[in-house]
């Protein structure tokens, strides 16, 4: 008996470790802006060099995705990090790592493959996102980027509506909950809530949204919610594919 509360003791405090550095973790969101016909270039050095060299260098690899409009030529990829006091500690490592380097210039040999970045710091959500591992990488699937910029005071509110209903109306309707963050603003101004959801293909995430707007229940809880006002000042929504080499596809 004694061995066996040992035991569940060890356990206990396994999985409470493993929790409590889970909802640590720090993430970047990096969208890279490719010229025109340099994006498969771009691909390749990620693919040869560049996902191997971020996990020898401690930092983890997340997904990569580019979009599904064909005129759009970035590549958005999303790494984690033990913690954000590691963040500019790994990233360092890396950059500075001789092969990087050197595969970084000799994949620029006829000219530069990136003109711009687009940099989002993100903690996690931990009681709004779901288990990735409901993923299935054989099912066909689109996934779609959603970014919400609140109204002012009005973060505590988005964040009770998708952890009371948002959610699993969503999955009501045929859409998958997949990851949710907060961002993480330099400037100390309001957090903004970026979340992953999957779709079979676009259609039916245009269709799975028709439904939800016009169910009823969500019309009620939407209502409710906004009693005392507003809460959602835009929504940026993008359709993203996963690259062939993404853990998360």
């Amino acid at each position: 008996m004694k061995k066996l509360s040992l035991l569940f003791l060890f356990c206990l405090l396994a999985f409470a470790f493993t929790a409590e550095a889970q909802q640590s973790r720090y993430y970047e969101m990096r969208t890279y802006h490719s010229p025109e016909g340099k994006r498969p270039d771009l691909i390749k050095r990620f693919q040869d060099h560049t996902l191997k060299l971020f996990e020898k260098n401690g930092i983890e690899n997340v997904g990569y995705f580019i979009p599904t409009d064909q005129n759009n030529y970035t590549l958005t990829f999303i790494l984690a990090y033990p913690n954000q006091e590691s963040r500019d500690v790994l990233w360092n490592k890396f950059a500075n790592d001789p092969e990087w380097q050197k595969a970084y210039k000799a994949s620029e040999a006829n000219g530069p493959l990136v003109t711009k970045v687009d940099q989002v710091f993100m903690s996690d959500a931990s009681e709004l996102s779901t288990e990735i591992s409901k993923l299935s990488p054989q099912a066909p699937k689109i996934f779609e980027l959603r970014t919400y910029h609140c109204l002012p005071g009005k973060l505590d509110a988005i964040n009770a509506r998708f952890r009371d209903h948002t959610r699993e109306l969503f999955e009501k309707h045929g859409m998958l909950n997949v990851i949710y963050w907060y961002t993480v603003e330099k400037d100390g101004t309001q957090a903004k809530l970026v979340y992953l959801l999957a779709h079979k293909d676009e259609a039916a995430a245009k269709a799975s949204f028709t439904a939800f707007g016009s169910d009823p229940e969500w019309i009620r809880v939407r209502d409710a919610s906004e009693e005392n006002g507003k809460i959602i000042e835009k929504v940026e929504s993008v359709y993203l594919k996963a690259l062939p080499f993404s853990p998360l596809r």
